[in-house]
């Protein structure tokens, strides 16, 4: 299991296939080719990208 990569918490729920919300800080999270993207959902359910405020090293699985 990997930990958050916004607040490093491991309480994170699955969602769908390769989908993680993270119950701490509320995001949500998607792993692909060993990479993990970050979402924030917003008031009308849409996902906004939050992947520009972490490095490429923070998001890698390690």
């Amino acid at each position: 299991m990997f930990k958050c990569p916004n607040c490093s918490s491991k309480d994170l729920g699955k969602i769908g296939i390769n989908q993680y919300y993270c119950w701490s800080c509320f995001i949500e999270l998607s792993v692909s080719k060993g990479m993990i993207y970050t979402h924030q959902v917003e008031e009308d359910g849409t996902l906004s990208s939050l992947d520009d405020l972490f490095g490429d090293e923070e998001r890698q699985l390690s």
